[in-house]
């Protein structure tokens, strides 16, 4: 007999080669009709896996990501058998599952694919579907893969870097893929499939490599689930911030200036300069200190922060001037610089904590492939902090960081988040800096901090970042995208790096803890969620402009602008719009331009001194004078901007 502890804690005994279907089947049928994946002992296995000792089994259904990732990574495998029988001599290479779907990268050889082809490999992966055929995994000797594999180089590749008594096949129907395993029981469960788009793709991200065919997929187990999604995805282009940005006028690009180097227009201009004085507003309230750092610093720098070796590759070429020697680097982070104004003047504990923050623009050469939009370019600003304290202190301050990225998501209408605490990988110590039990106390604050301010958190292993731990906030946008938004990480190892000292209480120097934090992450990233989150719709207290006045005629001019004085007077943003043009012109246009009010002046209005005030999106709140209406808006603003 083995032990099976299942997630609740409860333990049952079963025969020894029971698998997890097994499992699932003596909870209740109806479980086991959604049981799609499973994990043991923490490793993804197959239902049919038998289990051989005793051990914590999870099963995920649909609902699970877990399960929708086994559900993906399957459809991929339906996707290569469909494009291998469509385009003989196509050569297969991997297609794992991601966030939304799947893909697959294939050497098309003299075949070409375009999106006329898309509907019938779909028919091809639901016939193949449509067979209910059973994945099942087998071990393979290392010469009989790459025999296998002889003709293809790609797989040869992935093969002869793989030890032989490790090397899985996957088969289903008539296909075999190499495969590690992490399968839906048969293919019967795809009902409906997908081909979203096809890109180029080098092997294995290399410039210098073959270029690949990428293409993309999803798959559901029920139709109307696809329906729903295409449906998402057309709103989503609706919401596409670089479609939004264009429409608004916020922000545009220059081959001139250089790829990936967003220029803010005016009214984008207005609107970082307004989330940047609501931070520092509240920074302020909390006791921190703006400080400004330069765009560059001597490459030492960043050799003695550890970025260097970290960011070298992904930064842009150091910068050489006329001293021998001497060589500057466009700064990838802004923590060297703020470790260095800490370490401008001598501090004792009854000083600490300090916090520096500033909005410093950093720069990463991203390659040219990857840039998108605001999401990935290679020069944005974060809105940087770096607080300084004794250890004593970090569970405090650290709570308090959470509290202000808690006000800045609320403000920002982001109420559907979850928390991750990213902590090293133990099995690879060499990509992470500093004493392992100084990773041990940072790990344990945040996971503290966490709990005791109540956070939904995970643990994700292998993903804090080279210095230090953190916590991260993976928000959920309106069409159920997940984003990493706000950041904070403890810092043990900086400190050590810059030699960076405070006089304690006996007298002895010692060494702060520094913790890392950025609510928006950076403000090109951000803006681009808000655009797609909101639609352009942003919070009132947020827009630009907030009220736009139209006139009938050119004969209301004057009240016009006596209006948009008073509004003024109320410290509402508002603009009028003189042109010669009907007014189903100037709202049709107002309603593309986003703007939350319009106040319609003619005749009646002029005469009575009121406004007819029109909501965005059509509704009509009648006539009224403007300070009811500077009332309305006030109340608006104070509903999701409270002070901190």
């Amino acid at each position: 007999m083995i032990h099976i502890t299942l997630p609740d804690g409860s333990v049952k005994a079963f025969d020894q080669g029971v698998t997890p279907m097994d499992v699932a089947k003596s909870i209740s049928e109806g479980l086991a009709r959604n049981v799609i994946s499973a994990k043991f002992n923490g490793t993804k296995v197959e239902t049919v896996t038998p289990l051989t000792t005793d051990g914590s089994l999870v099963l995920y259904t649909w609902k699970d990501d877990e399960g929708k990732e086994a559900f993906w990574h399957s459809s991929a495998h339906v996707l290569a058998q469909a494009l291998e029988e469509l385009y003989p001599g196509a050569k297969l290479t991997i297609g794992p599952a991601i966030e939304n779907g799947f893909y697959y990268d294939v050497d098309f050889g003299a075949h070409t694919i375009s999106e006329k082809d898309f509907k019938t490999i779909e028919d091809k992966m639901l016939e193949i579907a449509r067979g209910k055929h059973d994945f099942k995994m087998r071990s393979v000797g290392k010469a009989e893969a790459l025999d296998l594999y002889k003709d293809n180089a790609f797989k040869t590749e992935l093969i002869e870097n793989l030890e032989d008594g490790t090397i899985t096949f996957c088969d289903h129907s008539t296909f075999t893929d190499l495969c590690r395993g992490g399968h839906i029981p048969n293919t019967g469960i795809i009902k409906a499939v997908k081909v979203l788009s096809v890109a180029g793709a080098y092997w294995r991200g290399d410039e210098n490599k073959p270029q690949l065919t990428r293409v993309y997929g999803i798959s559901f187990p029920k139709q109307k689930d696809l329906t729903e999604y295409l449906e998402l995805l057309e709103e989503a282009k609706k919401r596409d911030h670089r479609k939004l940005g264009k429409e608004l006028e916020l922000f545009t690009f220059s081959q001139k200036v250089g790829q990936g180097l967003p220029l803010w227009l005016p009214k984008g201009a207005a609107l970082r300069e307004r989330l940047e004085n609501f931070l520092k507003a509240a920074q302020k309230k909390a006791g921190y200190d703006m400080v400004v750092t330069p765009h560059i610093g001597q490459k030492e720098l960043y050799v003695t922060s550890g970025h260097f070796a970290k960011y070298g590759e992904d930064s842009f070429q150091p910068i050489h001037t006329p001293k021998e020697d001497e060589a500057f680097l466009l700064k990838p982070m802004n923590c060297p610089h703020h470790c260095e104004i800490y370490k401008n003047s001598q501090w004792s504990y009854k000083d600490l904590p300090i916090r520096y923050a500033e909005f410093g623009t950093v720069y990463r050469y991203e390659q040219s492939g990857e840039l998108h939009g605001l999401t990935r370019v290679r020069g944005f600003t974060q809105d940087d902090a770096h607080l300084f304290c004794t250890p004593d202190q970090l569970d405090k301050e650290f709570k308090d960081v959470i509290d202000l990225v808690l006000y800045v998501f609320g403000a920002l209408g982001f109420d559907n988040f979850t928390a991750q605490v990213s902590v090293r990988d133990p099995e690879n110590p060499d990509k992470y800096i500093g004493d392992v039990s100084n990773w041990e106390k940072a790990e344990q604050a945040i996971i503290n901090a966490a709990s005791d301010k109540g956070l939904d958190f995970i643990i994700e292993t292998g993903e804090a970042a080279f210095y230090g731990p953190k916590l991260d906030f993976m928000v959920k946008d309106a069409l159920g995208r997940r984003w990493q938004l706000g950041t904070i990480q403890v810092d043990y190892n900086l400190p050590e790096r810059f030699d960076l000292t405070y006089k304690g209480s006996d007298n002895d120097m010692h060494r702060p803890v520094m913790i890392h934090r950025a609510p928006f992450g950076s403000m090109e990233r951000f803006v681009a969620l808000l655009l797609e989150h909101t639609g352009g719709n942003f919070p009132i207290w947020l827009m630009p402009v907030q009220v736009k006045i139209l006139s009938l005629s050119e004969k209301y001019e004057k009240y016009a602008e006596k209006v948009l004085n008073l509004l003024e007077n109320h410290e509402i943003r508002a603009l009028v719009d003189h042109r010669n043009e009907t007014i189903g012109k100037k709202i049709r246009e107002a309603e593309m331009q986003k703007y939350p009010y319009m106040l319609i002046i003619g005749e009646q209005e002029e005469n009575q001194g009121k406004v007819t005030v029109r909501k965005h999106g059509g509704e009509d709140l009648g006539m009224m004078v403007i300070e009811d209406f500077a009332a309305i808006i006030e109340e608006e603003i104070g509903k999701t901007l409270k002070s901190f």
